[in-house]
């Protein structure tokens, strides 16, 4: 079955929020993965940026589900979602050395199903084998600052051009930027590759979609905003998802980073609106 990963992945992007407490709330962006737990059965994580859940002090979130309806239309539905314990300890689990949380959860059969295989994440090897570079055009999924698509919750997509050199391996280049406007509320969402068949070396075309990363950071310097996103790796995601079950699972420790002066977290405290 063909499939359109953009659209797929509107489906499985989802909003996160919490009240403040003071007509405000703190927004970010997620999006779900389906894999399968150590018990054989299938299981839906919901992937962030760490500081999205860190940042939001109660134990309780809200996740933005949407509701088809049988007139075509769609309604936003928002549920609450569990993130910390009665103790005040984070439900979820966070890399130790990257900007990426995951915790497990429960969606209405409609969002279980449009989670993406947990396939979908990018490889080691999936940007050499699909020769991606600098220059080439990625799309991004988010809130900014809250701002939905519509009323039924969908996100924005927006896209940008890998805007440095080289992008691999993670190991070394832990994250990579792109040419991308960076608002908070977009910290989060997917950043990844839809183009169809493509013209990959000398083995002709071949159908290059899989999720690249996650939205962490901007790049800011002076306090002037650059219009630059800091992407981490998806081999970051696969890291966290495997410490869910098994918190000795190796991980990556990176020997250097894309960009550090004057890069600072797209924060989700930041993106705060009156309801």
């Amino acid at each position: 079955m063909a499939w359109d990963l953009a659209v797929e992945l509107i489906h499985a992007t989802v909003q996160l929020e919490q009240p403040l407490g003071n007509g405000t709330r703190t927004v970010g962006t997620g999006f779900l993965i389906s894999e399968t737990a150590p018990d054989g059965a299938p299981r839906t994580v919901l992937v962030t940026a760490a500081h999205v859940l860190s940042k939001m002090p109660n134990q309780e979130a809200k996740i933005g589900y949407r509701i088809a309806n049988p007139d075509g239309s769609w309604s936003y539905s928002p549920e609450k979602l569990r993130i910390r314990d009665d103790s005040g300890h984070p439900l979820w689990t966070q890399h130790p050395a990257r900007d990426v949380a995951a915790i497990s959860i429960t969606a209405p059969d409609a969002f279980a199903k449009a989670a993406i295989p947990i396939n979908w994440l990018a490889a080691d090897d999936t940007f050499q084998m699909n020769a991606v570079s600098a220059g080439d055009e990625m799309m991004a999924l988010g809130f900014p600052r809250g701002l939905s698509a519509n009323q039924a919750g969908f996100p924005i997509l927006r896209s940008g051009r890998v805007a440095s050199f080289p992008l691999a391996p993670a190991q070394i280049f832990p994250t990579f930027l792109l040419d991308f406007t960076v608002f908070p509320g977009n910290s989060g969402g997917p950043v990844f590759m839809s183009h169809g068949l493509r013209q990959v070396g000398s083995g002709g075309s071949q159908d290059v979609q899989f999720i690249a990363g996650l939205l962490t950071q901007q790049v800011e310097l002076n306090n002037e905003r650059l219009e630059i996103g800091i992407v981490t790796h998806a081999k970051f995601i696969r890291e966290t998802i495997a410490l869910m079950d098994n918190p000795q699972a190796p991980v990556t420790v990176a020997h250097n980073e894309t960009y550090t002066t004057g890069a600072r977290a797209a924060s989700a405290m930041e993106a705060v609106s009156r309801d």
